[in-house]
């Protein structure tokens, strides 16, 4: 239940923080900047690893979590568990967004700019960079394993810098989902639950590649 509690409530915090930026971008007139929202996503996320990554891991989204599964360094029953906890924690914040700011529709929903072959290929890749940062830098030396949380955070805010405003750089499927339940903007949503999904499946045998430490051949199981 503590690991359960961590990812519901680190989801939250990401989804609370990062949308809401977004959110209050929109109603300030733009105050809180591109670059704002992006370093939002990436600070939180970087928080959120040292308070709670001791507990479980601070996965914070489902598609680290089918990632790390897929290598090999997290149980399938584990699975179904942090799944609907980071589900419901992304669906609380995007709730209590809606009820602090109601004049808002898309409450900071991830919609392409362009075409959906351009945000699905961009999503795929970004994830794909995700993860791979991801599965290198929780292996190896404790020394190399206190800046994880340096790491992973640069590398949000990196890819929500250049890839915000065309795909909205999402790799998060429950931070995508939420705001669009209770928004009702379903438009594209498949890009954002698949793609990621996809992508951090692909950064496994990538990173097996490189370094046989960081994760196992695939269990089919």
């Amino acid at each position: 239940m503590r690991k359960l509690s961590a990812e519901f409530f680190g989801t939250f915090a990401l989804v609370f923080a990062g949308t809401g930026a977004i959110i209050i971008n929109e109603t300030s007139g733009g105050a809180v900047t591109h670059v704002g929202i992006a370093l939002t996503f990436g600070l939180v996320v970087m928080a959120m690893i040292y308070a709670l990554g001791d507990v479980s891991g601070a996965h914070l989204n489902p598609a680290v979590t089918l990632g790390f599964w897929a290598a090999q360094r997290f149980p399938l029953n584990q699975v179904w568990r942090y799944l609907p906890a980071q589900l419901t924690g992304a669906l609380l914040a995007s709730l209590v967004l809606k009820l602090l700011f109601p004049n808002n529709h898309n409450l900071g929903a991830t919609l392409p700019a362009g075409s959906a072959m351009q945000s699905f290929v961009l999503e795929f890749i970004l994830t794909f960079l995700l993860m791979f940062v991801i599965l290198n830098v929780s292996t190896g030396a404790k020394e190399k394993g206190v800046t994880a949380g340096i790491a992973v955070g640069a590398i949000i805010g990196l890819e929500a810098l250049f890839a915000g405003p065309v795909s909205g750089a999402s790799m998060n499927p429950a931070r995508s989902l939420a705001p669009a339940v209770m928004s009702g903007q379903f438009r594209e949503l498949w890009i954002y639950l698949l793609a990621p999904a996809l992508g951090a499946l692909a950064a496994v045998p990538a990173c097996l590649c490189i370094r046989e430490a960081c994760c196992r051949p695939i269990n089919p199981n």
